[in-house]
């Protein structure tokens, strides 16, 4: 802990912590903030005590501590308090908020108006949102939220097999009964029985590398940084000649021919 006044002050009013709080971060600064996080009020948070207990130097947390200050995480400052006596001083503050705040929020915070938090809209999922709009469209299947709420894990595993939003709701809207009387029973059945097969696995690619500089071929383990160790070492095997100009090739390859024809009509074996 630290001396009274020096060590982490949480700010009012935060959100309930969550898995992605700090996904925003890099992998540095995210670790050290969800350590931050989870120290009591008190604790001393200076970069030298951080050093005795993360894996990080003394430099690498005050550039981390610095960027959690931008990204609206910390702010470090100094506190007027009045003692009993009547007088007041001023100590030191170190601010915490795991809740990222802009700098109109902490504005406020410095002049003790904290604003409200303004409440986030709930999220759906996708399949959610497929499902909630099939009453509109087919009024028969009017779902409740805590119905479309049970039947999303289904379809987001049609999604997660390739199908896509048209044919999921083909499969759920055609050839419906008349009446639907239990329009939920009904397209969990359907989601059920018509679910798509698994998608096969990616086949292997087959590939092979060289050598970039002799190009001879290779297991990527015998080429290190793409080089084989003979260029590597400097004893580079000798390199094939260069190709021959195309007309004396075709003479070449004539001259082969017209000895094959010679050698049959003599009888002599090829």
């Amino acid at each position: 802990m630290a001396n009274p006044g020096y060590g982490k002050r949480s700010v009012p009013d935060q959100r309930p912590r969550a898995a992605h709080d700090f996904a925003h971060l890099p992998p540095r600064e995210a670790a050290i903030a969800a350590y931050l996080d989870r120290l009591p009020d008190g604790t001393d948070i200076s970069v030298k005590t951080l050093a005795k207990q993360l894996p990080y130097g003394q430099c690498a947390l005050g550039t981390a501590l610095n960027r959690l200050q931008r990204a609206g995480h910390l702010r470090r400052g100094r506190e007027k308090l009045a003692a009993d006596s009547g007088s007041a001083h001023w100590i030191t503050r170190s601010w915490w908020s795991g809740t990222a705040r802009d700098d109109d929020w902490w504005a406020a915070f410095t002049r003790g108006d904290v604003p409200e938090d303004t409440p986030l809209p709930p999220t759906r999922s996708r399949a959610h949102i497929l499902l909630a709009a099939l009453g509109r469209e087919t009024p028969s299947l009017s779902l409740s939220a805590a119905e479309c709420a049970a039947l999303a894990p289904l379809v987001g595993e049609w999604f997660a097999r390739g199908a896509s939003e048209e044919v999921v709701r083909h499969a759920l809207t055609s050839g419906l009964p008349t009446p639907v009387h239990h329009p939920a029973a009904l397209l969990r059945r359907r989601l059920t029985d018509k679910m798509p097969p698994e998608l096969p696995l990616p086949q292997a690619p087959h590939r092979i590398l060289e050598c970039a500089e002799c190009r001879v071929p290779g297991p990527p383990e015998a080429l290190p940084g793409g080089v084989c160790n003979s260029c590597r070492d400097g004893y580079a095997p000798a390199r094939p000649a260069a190709l021959l100009p195309a007309l004396e090739i075709h003479a070449r390859a004539n001259e082969i021919r017209a000895a094959m024809s010679l050698k049959r009509e003599e009888g002599t074996p090829v």
